[in-house]
């Protein structure tokens, strides 16, 4: 076994078994009172006596054996270096093989703790990123949250008179008489094209709008015959366009059917800001009832008046401009046929 110490040499196992340890007259150097034989006295005088009384006592017996104490302590000092020898030896070997056995223990000890540092890092690492909160990217606000917002916009702006087809197309409710439209808004506008079309195409195609009761249906086109062009432009824009079908728009910056031409023309200044007859908290109607008066114009509808104290204003009412008239007051509304 590779951990037993080893054994003293035969040599000096040999000292202790042959004769010469004991005297030439066959004692026993090492035992107990025998002539020459170290004594154990205490130092704390324990056996009742002291040093020098021990000394006195011993001076006979060391003088009838000199001859004799002399060889027994010559055999006596190679003894005690024979045991100092062995002891040595074995000491020697299980330092030889004490620091192999602790630096194994040690190095797996080392090991250990560092597979489980390593381990723990590894895996705390891992628990962190799977515990630690991830921030989830902003929604894009949805289409009713952007209907409802206000959005800056100069009431004397002129654009470049430039336009841009918004791309995409749009199957209306297949009901009723189909017509094709397009939306067009003018280059450089700081306006979402994307949300105007969207919202021309939901208002049109609701029940309430002009294809009620299933007599018509609305399709968006980008490219190809147009019944008609709804066009988002600046104030500027739009009242060029209104001015070759005869009508001003400058006085009150409102919309119009330019009926000479393809174009149903939004002032971008409204769809942006609103008109106080509706109020700050009613854009999203408000914006409807542009995109119902206006496609209504084209359909062939003229203005009509408030007939009735708190009724519903008809939607071909200009209420852009004011809900009364005559001294009777109607109420903002969006739609031709409102539920």
């Amino acid at each position: 076994m590779g951990g037993l110490m080893p054994g003293p040499r035969k040599e000096y196992v040999d000292a202790f078994d042959t004769s010469e340890a004991l005297d030439c007259d066959g004692e026993d150097v090492f035992a107990a009172g025998a002539p020459g034989a170290p004594r154990r006295a205490r130092a704390d005088g324990a056996d009742g006596m002291d040093a020098d009384a021990d000394e006195g006592e011993d001076e006979p017996q060391e003088a009838a054996g000199a001859a004799k104490g002399g060889k027994g302590r010559t055999f006596t000092g190679v003894a005690a270096a024979a045991v100092t020898t062995v002891l040595a030896v074995v000491v020697a070997g299980q330092v030889a093989n004490g620091p192999q056995q602790d630096s194994g223990n040690s190095a797996r000890a080392q090991g250990g703790a560092d597979r489980t540092d390593a381990a723990g890092d590894d895996g705390n690492g891992e628990r962190a990123a799977r515990s630690a909160p991830t921030t989830p990217a902003p929604k894009a606000p949805s289409y009713g949250a952007l209907m409802t917002r206000k959005f800056p916009l100069d009431p004397k702006l002129s654009g470049s008179g430039a336009f841009t087809t918004v791309p995409g197309q749009d199957k209306g409710t297949g009901r009723g008489r189909v017509l094709r439209y397009r939306v067009d808004v003018e280059k450089g506008l700081p306006l979402d094209g994307k949300l105007f079309a969207e919202a021309v195409h939901k208002t049109l195609n609701d029940d309430r709008s002009w294809g009620h009761g299933g007599t018509r249906s609305f399709d968006r086109v980008s490219s190809g015959r147009a019944d008609f062009v709804i066009t988002l432009a600046s104030p500027g824009t739009t009242a060029k366009w209104c001015l070759k079908s005869g009508l001003d728009t400058t006085q009150d910056n409102v919309s119009c059917d330019s009926a000479s031409t393809e174009r149903v023309m939004i002032n971008a200044y409204r769809w942006a800001q609103g008109a106080k007859t509706f109020g700050d908290d009613k854009m999203h109607a408000y914006r409807q009832m542009l995109i119902n008066h206006e496609v209504g114009h084209r359909l062939g509808n003229n203005h009509e008046i408030c007939s009735r104290q708190g009724a519903l204003a008809p939607v071909m009412m200009q209420q852009t401009k004011f809900l009364t008239t005559d001294g009777v007051t109607c109420r903002p509304n969006a739609w031709p046929y409102p539920r």
